[in-house]
């Protein structure tokens, strides 16, 4: 039977194939084989993988929650984990199932473990969606393996997931597709009969595009591919250029290649360096328009506020990695206005790279074999034979002195008078200046 004849549920009570389907529900992988980016998850032996075998209590895994960014298989993973094991499949969204709901199938799961031994994988997506109630719901059903749970979560489950449930559950974190992920999985859905069926092409710089927009995410690489697909159809083309797929994304998107790239990340880096807040928000808007990852862009600024930032604000750092955060957890389109806020808090934050400066000349001495050992009493004490050997011996305990100062030597004999950090008259750093001299006046007076 032709895989599109099949409509409604499959006996298991998974999707079946629809010919209707978007084309990302038409190509979610049939087997274990064409899953893309995930096989530090699909080790033999792992909990995944024993999931995915023959009914077997003795082996089985009560509950399992899916931990990834948007569009990297959560819920293709629970559709095999059911269709491989031969186990019934129930699945809920937490967006608008209750309690009420969560029960029924609970029951209908028990009745049908009790009656024909049957057992049921239940798939609730979004889990960190459901109150704590509902969470709690679900605790019996777990410890009683009367379901086999598996939870998928974009959020991080020590946050968004109830400590009991959680502690009852294996965490699999998915990660991000690579690029090369997304590029193979737009040319398996080109060729694919589930797919486009081979009836058109795609230029180079309209699948570099695509993998662009796609952000890491199969679902939206494939909801774009299949709107580009349909614009060029519809003008007569035999291939999808990157015209198309900016005309089916329904925005004025900035295309530039793997050079550009880097010029505008660069851009992007000096001008917060720079102070110029317009225009970092410029290249930040210009690479989300381009389909750079958010989280790549969080990482730059979080490297910012310590490279160029540093102690001149301490709240950079601070600000840079709550957006990182904040990010991941919420997602576009709403992650730009973070993102925004962050670069604007860099670029017009007093500047210092003085902690750079201090780990680079640190690192330089390091390489060029300046060591030496470190001083005896400032050598661990705490075993056997160290008083014998020195160690420790004429230790200050800094709390013991005034100031909590404690005037004795730290580093080696070589490196002895060497200084690192070298502050600056910058915003906050204008106050860690004036203290590091009343310490270093201190720390000479040995």
């Amino acid at each position: 039977m032709d895989i599109f004849e099949s409509v409604g549920m499959d006996p298991l009570g998974i999707p079946a194939l629809d010919p209707r389907a978007p084309l990302a529900v038409r190509m979610r992988p049939q087997s274990i084989e064409d899953v893309l980016g995930q096989d530090h998850l699909l080790q033999a032996g792992s909990p995944l993988r024993r999931l995915l075998e023959p009914q077997d209590q003795s082996r089985a895994v009560s509950s399992v929650v899916l931990w990834g960014p948007p569009g990297v298989g959560k819920t293709t993973l629970a559709y095999l984990v059911a269709r491989s094991s031969g186990r019934h499949f129930e699945e809920i969204s937490a967006v608008s199932a209750g309690v009420k709901e969560v029960r029924a199938v609970i029951a209908a799961a028990r009745r049908r473990l009790g009656a024909s031994g049957e057992e049921t994988i239940l798939f609730i997506d979004e889990v960190h969606r459901f109150s704590r109630s509902q969470q709690d719901a679900l605790l019996p059903a777990v410890e009683n393996r009367w379901v086999t749970l598996i939870a998928a979560t974009t959020e991080n489950p020590s946050f968004s997931v109830v400590a009991p449930l959680l502690s009852r559950s294996i965490l699999l974190t998915l990660e991000p597709l690579g690029d090369d992920d997304i590029a193979k999985l737009i040319d398996r859905a080109l060729a694919d009969k589930r797919g486009l069926d081979a009836r058109i092409d795609i230029e180079d710089d309209a699948r570099e595009l695509l993998v662009r927009l796609a952000g890491a995410d199969a679902r939206r690489s494939l909801t774009l591919l299949e709107a580009a697909a349909a614009t060029a159809i519809d003008a007569g083309s035999a291939a999808i250029t990157a015209d198309h797929v900016s005309k089916a994304a329904d925005a004025a998107l900035v295309r530039y290649g793997e050079d550009e790239h880097y010029d505008v990340a660069s851009a992007f880096i000096k001008s917060m360096r720079g102070s110029d807040a317009d225009a970092a928000v410029h290249y930040l808007a210009r690479m989300l328009e381009a389909g750079e990852d958010p989280r790549f862009i969080a990482r730059r600024i979080m490297i910012a506020a310590s490279e160029d930032v540093g102690l001149a604000d301490p709240t950079a750092l601070q600000t840079a990695v709550a957006a990182a955060q904040a990010v991941q957890m919420i997602g576009m389109p709403e992650a730009r206005i973070i993102l925004a806020q962050a670069v604007i808090a860099v670029a017009i934050a007093p500047k210092s790279n003085a902690s750079y400066m201090a780990i680079e000349a640190a690192t330089k001495d390091i390489h060029d074999g300046k060591s030496g050992p470190v001083p005896a009493h400032l050598r661990d004490a705490h075993y056997p034979g160290a008083k014998k050997l020195g160690h420790g011996q004429g230790y200050i305990y800094a709390h013991d002195e005034p100031y909590s100062i404690a005037a004795q030597q730290y580093l080696p004999d070589e490196l002895e008078g060497t200084r690192y950090y070298v502050p600056t008259n910058n915003g906050f750093e204008a106050n860690v200046t004036k203290r590091l001299a009343k310490v270093q006046e201190r720390l000479k007076m040995r």
